[in-house]
């Protein structure tokens, strides 16, 4: 089969979206299909047909590089052509996506992926009749969480297909754990709420005298004692990193539509905190301990009470490790795989 992967964001950015067109591709290629990625930018795997240049847009407490050029549509044709289906992620997200969505007459299959900003919303709510007609061409829907069906579901209904990692990378990363390592893993964006973690930081010292704090993605010239700057890491480092933790932290406060964090670090052997958002506890169900968003007190108390408790720490592992078999990216491809199939055999458009 012959499919074309399109996101409507740089493939070279940091983020989620970028992360699963990345591996989707990949693990398509690896079971013998003919995969390739659609994006702007410059910059990506080696299987990626760039369309355009990008520009920052501010877009759901975050900045998103997209393309605007009105000349992308004629490169998304072109780029799109001779695929037997198409899998577009965000097909409402200009240029790349939308023109994806309008072009050619292949068999489509659309995936949401975000939690929308309430102005998106708006827009969503009076544009439901425009909305629900362009996605007609669209031949499965799909959405990577109950969070981001709900923000589509006045215009489409979506079948969940979560997002995933592969698991067994995660678990072959082998690295010495430290009990008293927490580790946060996301970009410098306050939504994502390192500043949270920060505050909290003194008072777990205080419990926990030898705790360390390992910041991935992020680089600040410095921090309280004990808290680390990695800056943007390599995926084998990421993992190695995840593997020598004993707490996962994702102090985020909110505008999450997933949380593939919590999956990693669940696939690599972490305990996790995080806040009580809708789509984290979606994903990490009772392996996960959940606190308010914007607490440092209780964020504080519920990472220090991990790491001075062994037996609690090592029964959240042992249920994130169970639970995570559900992300796996065996069953994550099946899902899609099956979603293609059934989009060829409907057609283009049929809906």
């Amino acid at each position: 089969m012959r499919v074309a992967v399109v996101c409507p964001y740089d493939l070279s950015a940091p983020g989620g979206v970028q992360d699963q067109v990345v591996s989707i591709v990949e693990w398509l290629r690896e079971e013998g299909q003919d995969a390739w990625a659609v994006a702007p930018g410059e910059a990506g795997p080696t299987e990626t047909h760039h369309v355009g240049g990008i520009v920052r847009v501010p877009a759901n407490r975050s900045r998103a590089p997209i393309a605007l050029d009105p000349r992308v549509v004629r490169r998304v044709r072109s780029a799109i052509r001779g695929a037997d289906v198409v899998h577009i992620h965000e097909p409402l997200m200009p240029m790349v996506s939308l023109a994806a969505l309008l072009a050619g007459d292949q068999p489509k299959v659309a995936t949401f992926h975000a939690d929308p900003a309430a102005v998106v919303r708006n827009v969503y709510r009076g544009a439901a009749g425009v909305l629900r007609r362009l996605l007609r061409r669209a031949s499965v829907v799909t959405a990577v969480s109950e969070t981001a069906a709900a923000a589509a579901a006045r215009f489409v209904t979506a079948e969940i297909v979560p997002n995933g990692v592969d698991v067994g990378s995660y678990r072959a990363a082998e690295t010495e754990r430290d009990p008293a390592t927490v580790l946060f893993l996301g970009r410098d964006e306050p939504r994502k709420g390192l500043d949270v973690l920060l505050q909290a930081w003194p008072l777990i010292r205080a419990r926990v005298p030898a705790a360390r704090a390992f910041v991935v993605g992020a680089e600040r010239s410095r921090g309280p004692d004990g808290v680390a700057y990695l800056g943007r890491v390599s995926d084998d480092q990421k993992r190695a990193e995840l593997a020598g933790a004993a707490v996962l932290c994702a102090p985020n406060l909110g505008g999450e539509s997933f949380g593939i964090v919590l999956i990693e670090a669940m696939a690599a052997g972490c305990a996790v905190v995080a806040s009580d958002l809708p789509s984290f506890r979606s994903v990490g169900g009772d392996a996960v301990v959940f606190v308010e968003p914007g607490d440092p007190t209780a964020l504080a108390d519920r990472v220090s009470r991990l790491l001075e408790d062994d037996t609690a720490r090592h029964e959240r592992v042992r249920l994130g490790t169970e639970r995570v078999a559900r992300f796996d990216r065996g069953r994550v491809l099946d899902a899609y795989l099956d979603a293609y199939r059934r989009a060829c055999n409907r057609g283009a458009g049929s809906g």
